[in-house]
């Protein structure tokens, strides 16, 4: 090998090193960037319509992230069950044997019945078949007579509405596991329906405690205030904030938030469902966002001169009926 190629070969290695390096500084920039409240990610519930994207504004026309965590049970689409088998056929004894061997058991079983019918025993009818073989098939053909004459008995004696019950069961797509103590799980589970949702109207003072809980809640998060922070925003919303600030502490640094102001804001959606009301605004804000070493004071990360901007998707959460005073932040969507 040249001496060229060794030297081309070290530049490719040197260069592909700081290429992955580059890559990583990249992968972990938004993660440092984005250390405001809620750390730049998508949390939270917004009731039944958690995982579905909201309606877009003049303030987030584009994508809304989905939800990267929330308490809030994903739906199920139910159970799939395979079809119900076909009933077989062939007459009287297809519930025993079928295709072929149906027939050739049909055929033996009505010869040796005919045999006994006119005095020939149960294998006169078949033509000098041994006397061995001849009491193995009577004793066969005696056992599948009962058990024929049994299941007859029994289906004349069985309710007319068991039958009906039965293939509404197996119509509707649940299999014949169905009832309380059935073989096969017991009974089915159904979905339960969603809940009804109806538009509610928001007025003046709502928007201006949206703006409120904004600013006070980026100051309660900047100031690592968890009882503040409580006031603010829902018990799901405050767990996420105090692992934030706790996963903080244990690195050694603080998120220093200030100078948060409303730019652009708009109503995506507000709406009542089970005795709560929903609001989802997209908010358009700036703010000084800085990380700093909680022993020194230093400037890990942001610059506190120059605001930045960010575009986000709060959902507010309150009791039915309640006042503009009782929004509490339900939900941080990121907005591209």
């Amino acid at each position: 090998m040249s001496s060229f190629t060794l030297f081309l070969n070290r530049v490719l290695s040197r260069n592909g090193l700081l290429a992955l390096g580059l890559t990583a500084l990249l992968a972990l920039a938004p993660a440092v960037a984005e250390a405001r409240l809620g750390a730049g990610s998508s949390a939270g519930s917004r009731g039944s319509k958690t995982f579905s994207a909201p309606p877009a504004t003049s303030t987030a026309p584009h994508t809304v992230a989905p939800m990267e965590r929330s308490m809030t049970p994903q739906p199920s689409h139910g159970p799939s069950f395979s079809p119900a088998p076909a009933p077989a056929q062939g007459g009287m004894f297809g519930g025993l044997f079928s295709g072929f061997g149906g027939g050739l058991f049909a055929g033996l079983l009505g010869a040796g019945l005919f045999g006994m019918l006119f005095g020939h025993g149960m294998t006169g009818g078949l033509g000098g078949i041994g006397s061995f073989l001849g009491l193995v098939l009577q004793l066969a053909l005696l056992f599948f007579v009962v058990r024929f004459a049994m299941s007859w008995f029994a289906n004349r004696n069985r309710p007319a509405m068991a039958g009906a019950s039965e293939r509404s069961a197996y119509e509707g797509g649940r299999g014949p596991q169905g009832g309380f103590g059935g073989f096969g799980g017991g009974a089915p589970q159904y979905q339960p329906q969603a809940p009804v949702t109806t538009p509610i109207q928001l007025q003046d003072a709502d928007f201006g405690n949206f703006e409120r809980l904004l600013g006070e809640s980026q100051s309660a998060y900047s100031d690592e205030s968890i009882d503040r922070l409580r006031m603010l925003a829902t018990p799901e919303m405050v767990a996420y904030f105090s692992q934030e600030i706790a996963e903080h502490a244990r690195t050694g640094v603080v998120n220093k938030i200030s100078g948060v102001k409303l730019l652009q804001g708009d109503l995506s959606e507000a709406w009542r469902e089970n005795n709560e009301d929903y609001a989802t605004v997209a908010m358009r804000f700036s703010i000084i966002d800085v990380m700093q070493d909680r022993a020194t004071g230093r400037i890990v990360s942001g610059n506190p001169s120059a605001p930045e901007q960010a575009t986000e998707v709060w959902t507010f959460l309150r009791p039915a009926g309640a006042g503009p005073q009782d929004w509490k932040i339900s939900a941080i969507q990121q907005a591209s």
